[in-house]
């Protein structure tokens, strides 16, 4: 069998179906956002590993490598919000091709620093190891949360409010920007070479007139600890959450999947910066479907009791974009026009 048969999440479900806890402070295995793990009364460690692969989770042609630490360090803080923690320390390991100098990586830490340097995060150790194919990072985080402010994804109930923080879509469709004015510099040094010239000598300048905004939510994203703060002080607990990084599709249906439960959600209530529209026209993409299935967004997905209707709506960046059902009843997204399509998870599926 291949693995892209089972894709990420089904691959984990099959190495790890058979698993035993054999330590009474393994409060929550795998499975969610975070491992949960008690050591002392009241206080729960949570634990998060992200592994980037150049050439499958970032290009260096376009990525600069002050932007790739920031942001290495940003998708793994991620996590522990998205449980309702707050992260304190990381581990780094690298894998490094001959190709990278000193320098280099100083630059790459620069980043990572100024990341932890926002959060209040301490870098406490890590490895280094050669390689063969380009770089590796692997980031381990450790956050602590009180037990009662710890939030799965198996908590959703019908009639729960379905929110999410901040726009969607914007980190894909600066992806494919990135994308686009790559192939025209490739394009420009192979004409440059058919020509009889140096294709080094090429004097390309891309085109990003327009487009700061979702050029900056691809390479340089930010954890939502504000989204967290302000759902603390306005005494609002989520059933349910999430840091959308694989699109809203994946995401809810594992929160669904988890929550036994369905959904219904709003195409017209799903939030769009102005400049994702844009880029999704130019590039003749339906915006939607880049907002479902686009990923790298590292926003929060949540729900809270229909009984928080009033108050969550009130709070700032947060958007109300349809609600929990019956798991009988399926997954759905309600078109503009008032169709019903089946919502299937279509999001980034890093083994594929």
């Amino acid at each position: 069998m291949e693995i892209s048969q089972l894709g990420e999440f089904g691959l984990i479900r099959h190495l790890t179906k058979d698993l035993k806890v054999q330590n009474e402070s393994t409060r929550k295995g795998v499975g969610d956002d975070c491992a949960v793990i008690q050591y002392a009364a009241g206080q729960r460690t949570l634990v998060s590993t992200d592994l980037l692969m150049e050439g499958v989770h970032f290009d260096l042609i376009y990525t600069p490598l002050k932007h790739l630490g920031y942001k290495a360090v940003q998708v793994n803080l991620s996590d522990i919000y998205a449980m309702g923690g707050t992260p304190r320390q990381i581990t780094v390991s690298l894998a490094l091709s001959k190709r990278f100098s000193v320098e280099d990586i100083e630059t790459l830490y620069d980043g990572m620093r100024l990341a932890c340097e926002q959060h209040g995060v301490d870098l406490v150790g890590g490895d280094t190891t050669s390689s063969l194919t380009g770089m590796a990072i692997s980031i381990t985080v450790l956050g602590e949360a009180r037990e009662e402010d710890i939030v799965y994804r198996n908590g959703a109930k019908p009639t729960d409010l379905i929110c999410v923080s901040g726009n969607l879509g914007a980190a894909y469709m600066g992806l494919q920007l990135l994308e686009r004015e790559k192939a025209v510099y490739y394009q420009q040094r192979h004409e440059a070479k058919e020509a009889g010239n140096n294709p080094d000598s090429v004097d390309f300048q891309p085109d990003f007139t327009g487009k700061e905004y979702i050029l900056e939510r691809q390479l340089k994203p930010e954890a939502r600890r504000d989204i967290i703060e302000r759902l603390r002080q306005a005494g609002i607990r989520p059933t349910s959450m999430m840091d959308i990084s694989d699109g809203l599709s994946s995401e809810l249906a594992h929160i669904c999947t988890q929550s036994n439960t369905g959904c219904r959600i709003y195409e017209e209530r799903i939030p769009l910066d102005y400049q994702t529209a844009v880029m999704a026209e130019e590039l003749n993409m339906n915006v939607t479907t880049c907002a479902l299935n686009g990923g790298e967004d590292y926003e929060l997905l949540f729900t809270v009791p229909l009984s928080e209707n009033d108050r969550v709506s009130q709070l700032q960046d947060i958007k109300v974009i349809g609600y929990m059902t019956e798991e009988n009843q399926g997954r759905a997204m309600i078109a503009r026009d008032g169709g019903e399509f089946e919502l299937k998870a279509q999001g980034w599926n890093p083994l594929q």
